[in-house]
């Protein structure tokens, strides 16, 4: 089990005259430099003209993983580093990442069995794993519920993640060393003033601040060009590729535990993966986008291709009428002239831009949810030379904000004996979404009528309030698809009524304390 971060170093923000750093971007990247930053003592301002993870970071295949298919573009750096990052992050977020079983169906004609197994050999020992098991294969001979033509599968370890909640409680984390996160505001310009950046900010509310930083930091994913040449007023050092990736949500399409990655004829790869208990997710796409990031959906070409791609591996068909929820996000990619938006790199590049006496803008391009931590960390030592007492590096030994804890099993029981009213869906839940940080809201209470009302699936008030005070939850878009996946199993009535107690205000008079 990880500890804490000790708090000895925090410093608050809003008493600081001139701030250490400012990121711009409230994604994973954008988080996970606050975070860091801010566990190093410095004073750190994150603005972000949405919602914490409202584009990117909340679109993802939920995966923290080395990348199996990267192999085949040669790409053994970065999957020997994400598979690293992976054990780091099972140990510092038990809550939000586990170990999930994979199942690769052979299909001859796309791929032999002996390459196949040759890169899963190398997918298992590019890192040393220390709780993952490796790779296995096996004959199928008609049973389960692939298609009988595939006779063949082989298995392997990778990791499921919360996205929208590790962007979450990264921020939380941040905002308990001392940061100031700030959500509906955006970034209008910045400009130097030999070693300071003078930067204006705007609320949604039409607030306007200028703050003095030492310190610039563009974490904006696929605004990241655009602030560069519009905000800082300055080129791009990339090109950034916007590559769409919808996935579509059905009720679960197989009973086990067990997710699968799906070879189809365009040398692309789709997931099937067990999803919030009775549901399965699949994605996803890869197609080029012009338009605004903040407004995607997935559209009928891809909905299409992702039943194609199942229905050819299932012996269970679907249609369109199954699917309950779709989703679509973008990928900043960094810009090449590869052909196939499948094949460009998900790896990352931290551009570091500072004259002598200058202060520093550090741009972030590219990047995948497994590598935020370390991208993070190389970020802040870039930063180095202009923050000579800071703290040292911290975050692969010290838990996520609720991570303190052994096992998802331990804290269960944990819930059960302290808290036995709670139904076993809920403690599943509070273990998984909050870790320990659930104490928090559950604290005093000594019945199910202490929580007040139940808006459904073991929503209720106090958890709500918890939600609105710690993590900045101001709308039932917010709660019910990014604090929550909660939205999937509630009815249209019950979502509307979360909606209508977040609008009255009168309940923030008896805050969570």
């Amino acid at each position: 089990m990880l500890t804490p971060h000790p708090e000895e170093r925090r410093r608050q923000t809003t008493s600081t005259a001139v701030l250490d750093v400012l990121v711009i971007g409230g994604g994973i990247n954008g988080v996970g430099i606050a975070n860091d930053a801010a566990g190093r003592g410095l004073s750190v301002l994150l603005c972000e003209q949405d919602d914490l993870a409202a584009h990117t970071s909340s679109a993802s295949s939920k995966l923290v993983h080395g990348g199996l298919r990267y192999l085949e573009q040669y790409e053994f750096r970065l999957v020997r580093a994400a598979l690293g990052e992976r054990e780091v992050l099972m140990a510092k977020a038990p809550h939000l990442i586990w170990p999930l079983r994979f199942v690769l169906p052979h299909r001859p004609h796309l791929r032999p069995r002996w390459m196949l197994r040759a890169g899963l050999f190398l997918y298992d020992h590019l890192h040393r794993r220390t709780s993952l098991p490796g790779s296995t294969g096996k004959v199928l001979n008609g049973q389960g519920v692939l298609n009988p033509i595939i006779d063949y599968a082989f298995e392997y370890s990778d990791c499921w993640a919360d996205d929208a909640r590790l962007v979450a409680l990264n921020a939380v984390q941040a905002a308990s060393l001392g940061a100031e996160i700030c959500l509906h505001t955006r970034c209008t310009a910045a400009r130097r003033r030999n070693d300071l950046w003078e930067v204006d900010l705007e609320s949604a509310a039409g607030e306007r601040r200028t703050v003095l930083v030492r310190a610039l930091v563009n974490a904006a994913g696929p605004w990241a060009a655009r602030v560069m040449e519009r905000v800082v007023n300055t080129r791009s050092p990339h090109g950034v590729r916007l590559v769409k990736g919808s996935h579509i949500v059905v009720p679960q399409l197989h009973h086990g535990s067990e997710a699968y990655i799906l070879q189809n004829e365009d040398q692309r790869i789709v997931f099937v993966l067990p999803y919030e208990g009775a549901f399965s997710l699949i994605g996803t796409t890869d197609v080029d986008f012009q338009g605004d990031p903040a407004v995607v959906e997935p559209d009928q070409d891809e909905v299409d291709y992702l039943l194609e791609v199942v229905n050819a591996h299932f012996k269970r068909q679907l249609r369109a009428s199954d699917i309950v929820h779709r989703f679509a996000g973008v990928r900043p990619l960094i810009s090449s002239a590869t052909a196939s938006a499948a094949e460009v790199s998900r790896d990352y590049s931290l551009t570091l831009d500072a004259e002598p006496g200058q202060a520093p803008l550090l741009a972030v391009f590219g990047g995948k949810l497994t590598t935020y931590r370390q991208l993070a960390e190389q970020a802040l030592d870039r930063l180095q030379r202009w923050f000579p007492t800071a703290g040292p590096a911290w975050t692969a030994e010290h838990a996520l904000a609720g991570g303190d804890f052994d096992t998802q099993a331990a804290l269960q029981a944990e819930l059960a004996q302290s808290y036995p009213w709670l139904s076993e869906a809920q403690r599943a839940r509070f273990a998984r979404s909050y870790g320990t940080l659930c104490r928090v809201f559950l604290r005093g209470m000594t019945c199910a009528e202490d929580m007040g009302e139940d808006f459904g699936a073991g929503l209720t008030e106090r958890e709500i309030r918890y939600l609105r005070e710690r993590e900045w939850t101001d709308d039932a878009e917010t709660l019910l698809w990014r604090r929550s996946k909660l939205g999937l199993h509630l009815t249209e009535a019950q979502r509307a009524r979360v909606s209508t107690y977040l609008a009255n205000r009168e309940w923030e008079l008896a805050p969570v304390e």
